[in-house]
């Protein structure tokens, strides 16, 4: 295990850190609140706050804030998710109070400037169609608001008519209501010195009562959409199907699974679909889960015909998993191990992954990966294939 350390500080907030030598450090300061605690009248005002606080604050413009990061050769960004939100940056060590400075100051002292607001609304806009205009990303979307009844089923970002009725005035005042600072979770990934960071979060961070927040009702539901469009060449199809949460012990099942079904140009479904049938160019797989939820998807960019003998091989694939044999299931185990210490080399790969194990259980599980894949035996495996063909859903965007 790296060595990892956890702190809980005196104005309540918990950090979080696994030690590296490399001089490069990853830093993330959470809010464990997002989109899955909005109604839907307010859909996407956490990710109208998350651009907000990078237009300016107090003493910074957004040239001042991107500028100081990046003629380090750092990288500063953001994100919000359902359940979290999250900036960091990324820097060469010597360098972290500086990114420690930016950040703090963006959390605290956002400006918030009516003339900005009403020009990030506008970038916002742009940002939907953007997506909109993208199948492959807009059909993702689409399966979740087939897995998801309103309002946690809606999408991060909001609609249109959600973020145009959104006021200044309100979402500043709503930053300053959910961004409780004692409520904060720091995961750092790379060489620092621990109790310096801790000190400095303490001493510039006050106060604040920890607040509870509801995540709204999670109402499971399966559906299947087809949406004819003109302008595109390719079909964009997902199957999609609740799973289990990332502290269930079912979840280390599903990892295997997904490896010997969808993940890589090995697996079952990329070697039938495209390979054997040369039905589609992509087979992809996404697991996604946070706290309170979990679902699983398959995706295949094919052909219109195609679409409905592409459904019918993942269903036939799903019945297969029966016959899944030892030799078959300990190398899925395998690749699944190997796959997680690839990925961890990038320390901006594993920031976030510890703090959403927080948010679900404890970031100390992240370390305990390895045996949990070794101890998925094969009924776990074949228990959750035979579920994931009883209650599914699909999204479909199609040429018109």
């Amino acid at each position: 295990m790296a060595e990892f350390l956890r702190r809980k500080l005196s104005n309540g907030m918990i950090v979080l850190m696994e030690k590296r030598e490399t001089p490069v450090i990853t830093l993330g300061i959470a809010n464990p609140i997002g989109a899955g605690f909005e109604d839907s009248k307010i859909k996407g005002v956490f990710h109208v706050i998350e651009h907000m606080v990078f237009t300016g604050t107090q003493t910074r413009t957004h040239e001042d804030i991107s500028k100081e990061i990046e003629k380090r050769g750092g990288i500063l960004n953001a994100f919000t998710s359902n359940e979290a939100t999250c900036f960091w940056f990324k820097l060469p060590s010597e360098h972290v109070f500086i990114g420690l400075e930016i950040l703090s100051d963006l959390l605290l002292n956002p400006k918030f400037d009516k003339l900005k607001f009403e020009k990030e609304k506008k970038v916002i806009l742009e940002e939907i169609k953007m997506y909109h205009d993208d199948p492959e990303r807009d059909v993702q979307d689409q399966i979740f608001e087939n897995l998801y009844e309103k309002p946690f089923g809606e999408r991060i970002i909001g609609s249109k008519t959600s973020v145009l009725q959104l006021e200044r005035d309100f979402v500043y005042s709503f930053f300053k209501k959910h961004y409780t600072t004692s409520n904060f979770i720091v995961s750092i990934v790379g060489k620092g010195d621990f109790n310096k960071i801790c000190e400095f979060l303490e001493k510039k961070f006050g106060n604040q009562n920890k607040e509870s927040f509801k995540v709204k009702p999670i109402i499971f539901k399966n559906k299947e959409t087809i949406e004819e469009r003109k302008g595109i060449d390719q079909a964009h199809f997902v199957f999609g199907v609740h799973a289990p949460l990332i502290s269930d012990k079912e979840y280390s099942a599903l990892e295997v699974l997904d490896t010997y079904l969808a993940n890589g140009m090995s697996s079952k479904l990329f070697l039938k679909i495209r390979e054997e049938k040369g039905l589609a160019y992509s087979v992809q797989s996404s697991i996604n889960s946070e706290k309170s939820y979990s679902y699983y998807t398959i995706y295949a960019g094919t052909l219109k015909e195609a679409v409905s003998e592409v459904k019918k091989i993942i269903l036939d694939e799903l019945d297969k998993v029966e016959n899944i044999s030892e030799k078959e299931l300990n190398e899925a185990k395998e690749r699944v191990i190997g796959l997680r210490k690839v990925v961890s080399e990038e320390s901006s790969r594993v920031m976030p992954e510890i703090l959403f194990y927080e948010l679900a259980s404890k970031a100390e599980e992240y370390y305990t990966h390895e045996q949990k894949i070794n101890n998925v035996t094969s009924e776990q495996v074949k228990n959750l294939a035979r579920n994931m063909k009883k209650n599914y859903s699909t999204a479909s965007i199609v040429p018109n």
